[in-house]
């Protein structure tokens, strides 16, 4: 897309279409004119840059995790409408979509009156189309919706996108029908649930965000489907990147009690459902999130706590179907029907970036330096997004845990537009979106040009991949690919009213 077209909004498609295609021709091209910031190539990691993030005490890094948690932004008038989807195996996982908001009085004609002129100016990607883009939000993995994916889907559909929220089975109100919990790299769940929503709206672009530990099952989904994914592109605010690492970095009291008491309050509420297959007692006396991850999920553990409880203490030692499936299902699942060996086996199958080789869809990881809940900056996987085309990087420093809060508008230039109502307050929300804008105008280029995004990118991977050795994730050996061919097949020969192994929808799914 050259310049004479499109203005400023044709340099940012064509610095998105040269660094896809060639990043070294995009090093060091920087915007100075874009308000909130603008893309920048570093050391071929595309980064958002001059973001006027918030300094201190609103730039606390504690500060802004704690109100991202907690604190509304603004008034929460969101409103959402539930389906509950069966799964392969029996569980059921909530879809959640946001319906309407409520404006009222003047201040919702002002935002009102802000949305119509923020779409006009085209900054919107789908506003006013009979096809409007979806947009897949993914919680935390101890589930439930924060402040800000609240904010997020507010600013979602004030921009045009049906937003529709995943909670994994157990989690967000959802109810567990079988005593299976998700591991923190498991796809299959997801994969269902995107193939759900694609059936609703073939006919929209989808797209896909996670917040914090979301990522983990984000990016596994991303890896195990490759090219077949429904998503067009994705994005991962204050991503878990390196799974095992998270869980053996001793988090700060505050946020490592927070979590053990999501997780507990959510296996509690099903103890006696699990009794049969799991030491919960045990589980419940964790007070690390590794050691609460590995009790649960790893047969090492449960053994070993197993041998020194008496044998009429309600743990089934005999039991031939691991959590209560039905052999046809355990058969289905593969090894993920069975507890992993031990804390490292458990990794060589959940961890976020196994299969980054196969990711084939842009994804923008959005990060900061001083995040109290990710381990040191230092660890991040850089030579993931300097050899794959298809990671990007947007590291500040700072924004804490999912926080970005911007420095007060009304401070800086004496008052909130109608454009900086619409937008909001969090510099995340606003990269995020505006990524999938320029992601969405730049496909929309390629097709008018006869050319396509996958070809291009395919293209230079293949040239990377050919010069780099295995720098990207911890070297675990590559199961998940035979576990992927398994559950492929086995859905096959499971369900003859499908096509090419793809789940009936129509009689899956209640509302």
């Amino acid at each position: 897309m050259s310049l004479d077209k499109a203005g400023s909004r044709g340099r940012r498609l064509e610095t998105l279409a040269r660094y896809l295609s060639d990043p070294e021709a995009a090093t060091r091209q920087e915007y100075k004119n874009m308000d909130e910031g603008g893309w920048i190539t570093r050391d071929r990691c595309l980064v958002w840059v001059r973001p006027r993030l918030a300094y201190w005490p609103r730039g606390d890094p504690h500060l802004q995790t704690l109100s991202s948690m907690l604190c509304e932004q603004h008034e929460d008038t969101l409103q959402f409408t539930r389906d509950h989807l069966l799964l392969r195996d029996g569980g059921v996982v909530a879809v959640d979509w946001a319906v309407e908001t409520r404006p009222g009085g003047a201040a919702g004609r002002n935002r009102w009156e802000g949305r119509k002129k923020h779409q006009s100016e085209g900054k919107a990607l789908g506003c006013f189309t009979t096809t409007p883009p979806v947009l897949l939000v993914i919680p935390q993995s101890w589930g439930g919706m924060t402040a800000h994916l609240r904010v997020l889907c507010h600013q979602a559909m004030r921009q045009g996108f049906y937003v529709v929220v995943f909670h994994a089975r157990g989690t967000g109100g959802c109810p567990l029908t079988t005593a299976r919990l998700t591991e923190f790299g498991d796809p299959a769940d997801l994969e269902q649930t995107v193939a759900y929503v694609h059936n609703r709206h073939p006919s929209s672009v989808l797209v896909a965000v996670s917040e914090g530990s979301g990522s983990g099952i984000l990016l596994s989904y991303l890896g195990e489907s490759g090219s077949s994914s429904y998503l067009t592109a994705a994005a991962a605010i204050s991503p878990v990147l390196l799974g095992q690492l998270w869980f053996e970095t001793a988090l700060p009291p505050i946020y490592r009690c927070w979590g053990l008491f999501q997780r507990k309050m959510k296996l509690s509420r099903y103890a006696s459902s699990f009794r049969g297959v799991l030491d919960v007692n045990q589980v419940l006396k964790c007070s690390t999130l590794r050691d609460f991850e590995e009790t649960l999920f790893c047969s090492s553990v449960q053994l070993q706590h197993r041998a020194s409880r008496p044998l009429n203490s309600g743990l089934s030692s005999g039991s031939h179907s691991p959590h209560g499936l039905a052999p046809s299902v355990a058969w289905a699942l593969g090894e993920r029907a069975y507890p992993a060996q031990d804390w490292d086996s458990y990794w060589e199958r959940n961890e976020p970036l196994r299969d980054a080789d196969e990711v084939a869809v842009p994804v923008l990881c959005i990060c900061s330096r001083d995040d109290p809940l990710l381990p040191p900056a230092s660890t991040l996987p850089l030579p993931l997004f300097q050899s794959n085309p298809y990671f990007l990087l947007a590291l500040t420093n700072r924004g804490g845990h999912c926080g970005f809060t911007l420095e007060h508008r009304q401070e800086r230039k004496g008052g909130r537009t109608e454009k900086e109502e619409v937008e909001g307050d969090n510099w995340s929300h606003i990269a995020v979106l505006e990524y999938f804008r320029v992601v969405a105008d730049f496909l929309k280029g390629e097709e008018s040009d006869g050319t396509s995004l996958g070809g291009t990118l395919r293209e230079h991977s293949q040239a990377v991949q050919r010069s780099r050795s295995s720098i990207v994730a911890p070297p675990h050996r590559r199961r998940t690919t035979m576990m992927r061919r398994q559950r492929l097949e086995a859905s096959e020969q499971s369900s003859e009213d499908t096509e090419e192994g793809n789940f009936t929808w129509k009689r899956s799914y209640t509302r």
